[in-house]
């Protein structure tokens, strides 16, 4: 039995069954022997230590030899590993080391431009700065402090020092593509670390002062209007799109400000003030020509609207823990949105990583791109709320798109995505775009320029009906009250509520700021305007404007004196309101052509002929003047001038103020302007008013005499299907007004309507002393088919004028309605040259 079964164990062995095989006992030897010999070069050192009578010391000491060339062969390899995965994922590790870092803005965008000459500049001439500065504290302010309480009458400068360290700017942004070329916009990351060294004496004995600060924030310069002159530019205008980040070092007796409790109280009260003057939607201007004003430039109206649904969200980070952190639990989340200074929160989920929100707001945009919509997402906790990531979108890419719907993806966070969608609400006059809804959204937007009152009452007992006439009541000979009452303006639509600043002392204050409203009905909601005394909050006059008074006037908007009910007699308040329609304006179609259309091949431009037949000139190309009237079966195409201002709105947003008003009539040629600035305040405030140099500049002499033809223009207009192009080719034209005895020096120009800036601006070159130019140039427009067809072509005949010399250019002009073409056949026909306001006599 014994030799069976030694006799069957031994094939199991051999043959590699269900026992070791003879490589695995091989194998299991040669490891045993590799252990002993490890085994006894390890311990021979201990022996050989001890049989010599030697110290421990050196067995310790081999040790520790041993143990460092470990540890540095694990470093190399842990080097050359990391060597190699930043060969093959470069990108993602530089990215990842940026974020950590306090990089300039360059590095990190690749938009952003290093501004190394400007800060060059600005560091030679710092010194200068400080001088300025000096003299603008110790004449001015010093002054202004004094006057401003009886408590700071000997309130001095002892020492004004603004250092030697000028701001530095890391990074410069321009932008070209999204704007009109009349106007330049840069934006300016700015850290200034100020070696500032000012003191004051507020009474002798008590000193204050500031040494050193530190301001980081990201400045808005906008150039515009760009003009054909010195200085080039008409204004200048900064802001901070957002709330610097600002530190201030105290001395003397405000160095208590510096405390832990009080250094953020004081700091904040700075940042505030500064906020008034110069974030938005507060800016600083400085008009460089007489042409523009202070309060032409301050107060645009806004861009637009962007309306934010906020749905849901996915794959949250779980925060919430139970039996001390054992048990990983879900969050309660809440969301933060944020554009500029206006913030709302969203309702807070219970316990789910997936939430659904669906709730929408809206937000006023003043500046697009720039101002960005801030999101930020928490987990509710009773203590401190737990961060779930964030997100910031730029309003210029909704803008750009009209309307963005997708899932964003959170950062500064392990996993977790949002998913919003949001719209682009442009701002019309048209009362027909009014759309009211039931869902509590806004369908329109009040904007309420505030400029000043006159005649307020000293307080309410002027105007109380419990107040006697004649002696005066035991309260008043008391106090002997007289000076002049410290007011504000109150504005309220519903529950929507915004005051104004405090103007101290005055029975007639100047208040100068704007407000806007989101209006929801129309027909039914109110403006309500109370003006109240500052300390008892006690009423000084009111007054009520229902909204709907607004769509029934020009323009929707209203700019008069106000009297105040419930006051003293000729009470006023000056002020202005403007109604704008809000409206979803649907992205542009796209035309897909097929691959295999061939192109339609290039017409030859025709030239200049003696004559043309009368049939040939196009009806809708002629302008009316002032003594033609419309034929019943004239087409629509044909408009006046004026009637092509009211139909199209400008790229360049309007503002509240304009200072000089086209209070003439449409016809008056000398007032025709070329330029979109818009302003709040414009007494005009029509939506196509223009701002040029040569606004009060009348036409020749010689051309207001002028009895006969302007002159024809020879044009051809096409469709390019493939390249989605407008095609202009402007070939000559035939007699034109001769502006001198040798002729004009003339060009053409054209806009295609409503695009009516220096950006989308088409100019041929000048053909000099000549009245029948040969140009055959030929210009496109990058627009689609179907809007191509709802276009007009804005087309001028110019002399090349010096720019000295006040008058205006224009020799003739035409307006081309495109919806009346075969634009895919394309056409070429003479053009009859009129002049607005000016009557042609054949």
């Amino acid at each position: 039995m014994s030799a069976a079964v030694s006799g069957g164990q031994e094939p199991s062995i051999s043959t590699g069954d269900p026992g070791l095989s003879v490589k695995d006992v091989n194998q299991l030897i040669m490891e045993f022997l590799m252990f002993m010999m490890r085994a006894i070069v390890l311990c021979y050192p201990v022996y050989l230590t001890g049989s010599l009578g030697l110290s421990i010391s050196w067995i310790l000491l081999s040790m520790l030899v041993w143990t460092m060339w470990k540890n540095n062969r694990r470093g190399k390899d842990q080097r050359i590993d990391t060597a190699i995965d930043f060969l093959e994922n470069e990108k993602d590790v530089i990215s990842t080391e940026l974020r950590a870092m306090n990089m300039p803005a360059w590095i990190h965008f690749t938009d952003v431009e290093k501004a190394a000459w400007i800060n060059k500049i600005l560091q030679q001439a710092w010194p200068f700065f400080g001088m300025y500065m000096e003299k603008l504290l110790i004449e001015n302010i010093q002054p202004s402090v004094r006057s401003s309480s009886p408590h700071l009458k000997t309130f001095t400068f002892t020492k004004v020092h603004m250092g030697q360290k000028a701001p530095t700017i890391t990074g410069i942004r321009v932008y070209t593509h999204e704007l009109e070329t009349r106007e330049v916009i840069l934006d300016l990351n700015i850290i200034y670390e100020a070696d500032v060294d000012i003191d004051a004496d507020v009474k002798p004995a008590i000193k204050v002062g500031v040494k050193g600060l530190q301001l980081q924030g990201m400045l808005r310069v906008i150039l515009e209007p760009l003009i054909g002159q010195a200085p080039l530019v008409g204004g200048v205008t900064m802001f901070f799109i957002r709330r610097p980040a600002l530190q201030v070092n105290w001395t003397g007796m405000t160095n208590v400000l510096d405390g832990p409790g009080l250094s953020h109280l004081s700091e904040s009260a700075i940042v505030d003030v500064i906020a008034s003057l110069m974030v938005l939607p507060n800016r600083m201007c400085f008009p460089l020509i007489d042409q523009v004003k202070v309060d032409q430039m301050k107060f645009p109206l806004p861009r637009g609207i962007v309306r934010v649904h906020v749905l849901e969200a996915r794959d949250l980070v779980a925060k919430d823990t139970f039996m001390m952190g054992l048990v990983k639990g879900k969050s309660d989340p809440y969301t933060v949105l944020r554009v500029g200074n206006k913030q709302f929160k969203t309702k807070t989920i219970k316990e789910t990583l997936n939430p659904r929100w669906n709730e929408v707001y809206e937000f006023v945009i003043h500046e697009a791109p720039g101002q960005e919509l801030e999101l930020e997402l928490y987990d509710e906790d009773t203590d401190a709320d737990d961060f779930l990531g964030r997100y910031s979108l730029d309003c210029g890419d909704v803008r750009k798109d009209r309307e963005i719907d997708e899932w964003f993806t959170l950062e500064d966070i392990e996993t977790g995505q949002i998913h919003m969608k949001l719209q682009w609400f442009s701002l019309h006059t048209n009362p027909a775009l009014l759309q009211e809804t039931s869902d509590g959204l806004a369908c329109a937007m009040l904007a309420v320029y505030l400029d000043s009152a006159s005649n307020l009452p000293k307080d309410h007992r002027e105007f109380t009906h419990n107040e006697k006439h004649g002696k005066p009541s035991k309260e008043a000979r008391l106090t002997r009250r007289t000076n002049d009452p410290n007011s504000y303006v109150e504005f309220s639509i519903d529950q929507q509520s915004q005051k104004s600043k405090v103007v101290f002392a005055s029975k007639d204050p100047t208040y100068d700021e704007c407000f806007t409203f989101f209006v929801h009905s129309v027909n039914n909601q109110v403006l309500n305007v109370e003006v109240k005394e500052h300390e008892k909050k006690s009423s000084l006059g009111k007054l009520t404007l229902p909204l709907v008074r607004l769509l029934n006037v020009s323009d929707m908007t209203m700019d008069q004196r106000f009297l105040l009910e419930r006051s003293v007699a000729n009470s006023q308040i000056k002020m202005k309101a403007v109604l704008r329609i809000l409206t979803l304006e649907k992205q542009e179609a796209k035309v897909v052509t097929p691959p295999d259309r061939p192109e339609p091949p290039t017409p030859v431009p025709a030239q200049p002929v003696q004559s043309v037949p009368k049939e040939k000139v196009p009806v809708s190309s002629v302008p009316l003047s002032r003594t033609q009237t419309v034929p019943a079966p004239m087409p629509s195409s044909v408009s006046s001038y004026n009637e092509l201002q009211a139909e199209y709105t400008p790229y360049r947003r309007s503002t509240f103020v304009g200072t000089e008003q086209l209070r003439s009539s449409p016809s008056t040629p000398s007032h025709m302007r070329r330029f979109d600035s818009h302003s709040l305040l414009s007494e005009n405030s029509i939506d196509s008013s223009r701002f040029d140099l040569t606004d009060n500049a009348s036409y020749p002499e010689a051309i207001l005499n002028h009895q006969g033809s302007f002159g024809r223009i020879q044009l051809t207009l096409r469709y390019a299907t493939l390249r989605k192009r407008l095609i202009v080719i402007v070939s000559g034209c035939k007699d034109l007004f001769s502006c001198s005895e040798s002729g004009s020096d003339t060009y053409v120009r054209m806009y295609l309507l409503p695009d009516q800036t220096w950006k989308h601006r088409k100019r041929t070159s000048v053909k000099k002393k000549t009245v029948n130019p040969v140009f055959n140039e030929t210009f496109e427009f990058a627009v689609s088919m179907e809007e191509a067809r709802t276009r007009k072509l804005d087309v001028a005949v110019k002399n090349n004028k010096m720019l000295y010399k006040r008058e205006r250019k224009e020799i003739g002009m035409v307006w081309i309605d495109m919806s009346q073409m075969d634009l895919i056949k394309g056409s070429t026909e003479w053009y009859e040259l009129t002049l607005p306001g000016l009557k042609k006599t054949n």
